[in-house]
């Protein structure tokens, strides 16, 4: 694709990434009329589903509501083929959308954004790639992913290892053979265990090093046929209005009863009802679950009790629970036959805890009481998440502020939609808002309606810039820390709190009331005539 002419006049908007987030802002953008256009660092759209193709890749929100809720005729014409859609089908889809509303050639792909630059003068941001673009437009939106940035764990020797390295967080487009191999995968969290079944089906023997211990449900998953997918089309509308009053963007509701209210019996049906839903709703199976320390014992105790029901070695079970956080304050994964990996004879799993890794050589992996030759070695670690993206790339606002200074000791946001100093960037689904505890379809399709709605109003009014005050940044941060301090989820070292990665400050990143909640929360912030926000005409001519 040959890029357009940006030598003729100022864009209006850059869109940095063409995920799900910046492929709905090119299309709403472009609606509105305004001149778009983006920026990708892969070769095709789908961001974290263009580059996470590991085995055993899969959505923990069914397919049906991991969704675009913008367009009725896209919502009916395309027929998911299971209950929780594998990466091959969600890219497959994201591509069938990018095809139908022509949305790729809005971007060029291949590129990396390296800097922006707010220019006071002009206020217009100056935008610089590593393909040579020199671009300015009025607006930059950063739809850069929450989990698109991978953590690559700096172990000693990692880089003299003689066999075959992988990192989940970008696998090869053309798969992996682990036949006959012996292969190692560091990493017990989302990637790790949902592609451990698959490689224990290849190798010769697989080794698993666990650190950390995560809760995983089962998916429950099943395939959708013409009957049940012609059910949900039927009443989407209602299935799409739950999910955005809704907590976490989907539409199953807790029960607004406390754990400890009910009979054991009663208690124990709902978590059974849960576990059979499958994945992290299982954590929203009552009001407090998360939030009263007593209640969240008896999922706690309910997932453990399925887990030793499945592993044969009570030992091996000892080690796959975790002791070291309540259940759901990290992300509870979804699986297909996890636990029931560490019943073959080819798998091993390692416990870091007693014996950690002390270096990587040539033939394998080194801990303080054994050597594991390997031929393969899979780096299951995750990402630095929500704010690993925007903090390779050279943010500078107002005089000459970094993003990183101004986020030193933690991200300081504005609804997670802007950053004082920083006038008109908006971020998308970044720390601050719901994001990753939310589906994010539609907590990107909420953020880049509000932030089509801001422009349409700037416009409208002849305002140039919109920007946070420090005041409402300073009263949000309050908020959403005081949300996250009457639950439990601040208690765990999560990648939530940013603790998976060394010398990043801990600090509880999303915002934790609610996606229905928070939605209302903009949408009076807007109907207030942006509160909390300055607007401000250019004093230039």
């Amino acid at each position: 694709m040959t890029d357009p002419d940006f030598s003729t006049a100022p864009l209006d908007v850059v869109v940095i990434g063409a995920g799900v987030a910046g492929m709905y802002a090119m299309h709403r953008l472009r609606e509105q009329g305004l001149r778009v256009h983006g920026f990708e660092a892969g070769s095709g759209v789908g961001g974290t589903w263009y580059f996470n193709r590991y085995p055993g890749a899969r959505c923990d929100v069914e397919s049906f509501d991991y969704s675009y809720s913008f367009s009725e005729e896209l919502q009916q014409e395309w027929d998911w083929s299971e209950k929780y859609a594998a990466q091959p089908e969600i890219l497959s889809y994201l591509d069938h959308v990018a095809d139908r509303f022509d949305l790729r050639s809005g971007f060029t792909f291949d590129t990396r954004v390296q800097s922006a630059q707010f220019d006071e003068a002009s206020s217009t941001w100056r935008v610089r790639t590593d393909g040579g673009h020199d671009v300015t437009s009025r607006f930059v939106v950063c739809a850069t992913g929450s989990l698109s940035t991978a953590n690559v764990p700096n172990i000693a020797g990692r880089e003299t290892f003689g066999g075959e390295v992988f990192h989940t967080g970008f696998w090869p487009h053309e798969g992996v053979d682990f036949t006959g191999k012996r292969v190692g995968v560091i990493g017990t969290g989302s990637s790790g265990i949902q592609s451990v079944p698959l490689i224990a089906e290849q190798a010769e023997h697989l080794f698993v090093f666990q650190r950390s211990a995560n809760y995983s449900v089962p998916a429950g998953n099943t395939p959708l046929d013409d009957k049940r997918r012609a059910e949900i089309k039927a009443d989407y509308a209602e299935r799409r209005a739950l999910s955005k009053r809704s907590g976490g963007g989907s539409p199953f509701v807790s029960d607004p009863r406390s754990a400890l209210e009910v009979s054991e019996a009663e208690r124990n049906a709902a978590y059974e009802e849960r576990w059979k839903l499958g994945g992290v709703l299982f954590a929203k199976t009552f009001a407090d679950q998360t939030s009263n320390i007593d209640a969240n014992a008896t999922a706690a105790a309910f997932a453990e009790a399925k887990i030793r029901s499945v592993v044969e070695d009570q030992a091996i079970a000892d080690l796959l629970i975790p002791n070291d956080h309540p259940i759901g304050t990290k992300r509870i994964v979804t699986d297909t036959d996890y636990y029931q990996s560490y019943n073959r004879d080819n798998v091993s799993l390692v416990d870091l805890k007693s014996a950690p890794i002390e270096a990587i050589d040539e033939a394998g992996i080194k801990t303080a009481d054994a050597h594991y030759e390997l031929d393969a070695l899979v780096f299951a670690t995750g990402f630095d998440a929500m704010t690993g993206a925007l903090d390779r790339i050279e943010i500078r606002g107002r005089s000459g502020e970094t993003l990183r200074e101004n986020w030193h000791a933690g991200p300081r946001t504005y609804l997670g939609l802007g950053v004082h100093g920083f006038p008109n960037l908006f971020i998308v689904t970044g720390p601050g808002s719901p994001s990753v505890l939310s589906n994010m379809i539609l907590a990107a399709e909420q953020h880049v309606d509000w932030i089509a709605d801001a422009i349409e109003h700037l416009d409208s009014n002849g305002i140039d810039t919109i920007e946070p005050s420090a005041e409402a940044v300073d009263t949000w941060l309050e908020e959403c820390s005081r949300r996250a301090s009457a639950t439990l989820f601040p208690s765990a070292n999560s990648w939530y709190m940013g603790a998976n990665i060394p010398g990043k400050p801990r600090i509880f990143m999303p915002f934790i009331g609610g996606f229905g909640v928070y939605s209302d929360i903009c949408a009076d912030v807007a109907a207030a005539g942006y509160r909390g926000f300055e607007l401000n005409s250019a004093v230039h001519a």
